[in-house]
């Protein structure tokens, strides 16, 4: 008897318990990032002023990040507003990016979905992968001499990165820029370099040359639209343009655009 006694005691308290929390959510302010969107008729996104092939500074391409988030915009019915803003995506911790709520609702342009990013931001759905990757002048059959390093991307694996490295005896010399590390390939004081795999499509696409996804031990990372944490209208309005951009074949197109594959069709890429 006094054991029935102690789980009632138990299941009452637990469903008072439930009652207190509804109560006090009911005090919480609404969330009114979509109508606020909608009341300004503009979406404002931070982007870095060129991260190839995400965001490129060329009106007539502007990358893919760019097109999808006036997509998005357009589905919302709104005007799509772009801050530049160079530090994202170029600062290993997005709490150094200098944003906030009153330059942008969206962060784009090299932003992943990794447990740094998302103790800072909350994030939209993925749309494509990305990770580390190594660029060529010719194609490599193994990972030997000296490489340029460039790991400004935020949120990917720079130590497991490093550790790969050093196991294959690889020489590493960190760059600061794309430009730097293009110029130590092609004038041949680097034998290749290792960075972010679209940076890398990218770099190999523009000089012709080769470039290959490091092998699977080291992780992949969803590409995402960062978003400020609380903003749920905002994020299921921008998951809702994504299903609809994929399912009419408008996301495919523009990735397509840019030679990008998809999330979850991989790419055609060479094996290292």
């Amino acid at each position: 008897m006094l054991a029935r006694l102690q789980g009632l005691a138990r299941e009452f308290g637990g469903i008072a318990l439930v009652l207190v929390l509804m109560f006090l959510v009911s005090f919480l302010p609404p969330d009114t990032s979509l109508s606020e969107v909608q009341a300004d008729h503009a979406l404002r996104a931070c982007v870095p002023s060129a991260y190839p092939p995400l965001v490129t500074g060329d009106p007539a391409k502007p990358g893919i990040d760019i097109e999808i988030l006036h997509a998005i915009a357009e589905y919302i019915g709104v005007e799509l507003v772009l801050n530049p803003n160079d530090a994202i995506g170029q600062d290993f911790n997005p709490g150094h990016w200098d944003v906030n709520r009153g330059k942008c609702q969206v962060l784009a342009g090299g932003v992943v979905d990794s447990m740094l990013t998302r103790s800072f931001l909350d994030t939209g759905p993925a749309y494509l992968e990305t990770g580390w990757a190594v660029v060529a002048k010719v194609p490599l059959k193994e990972l030997r001499g000296t490489f340029g390093a460039l790991t400004i991307l935020s949120g990917l694996d720079r130590i497991g990165l490093a550790s790969y490295l050093r196991s294959h005896g690889v020489t590493v010399k960190v760059v600061r820029s794309a430009e730097e590390l293009a110029d130590g390939i092609a004038n041949g004081a680097l034998d290749g370099g290792v960075t972010e795999s679209l940076a890398a499509s990218q770099m190999a696409t523009d000089k012709n040359w080769w470039f290959a996804l490091m092998p699977p031990e080291l992780p992949r990372y969803n590409v995402v639209f960062g978003l400020w944490k609380g903003d749920l209208t905002l994020k299921r309005k921008i998951a809702q343009a994504l299903q609809q951009l994929e399912s009419n074949g408008a996301l495919a197109a523009i990735l397509k655009r840019y030679g990008v594959a998809s999330l979850g069709q991989g790419g055609s890429v060479p094996s290292l």
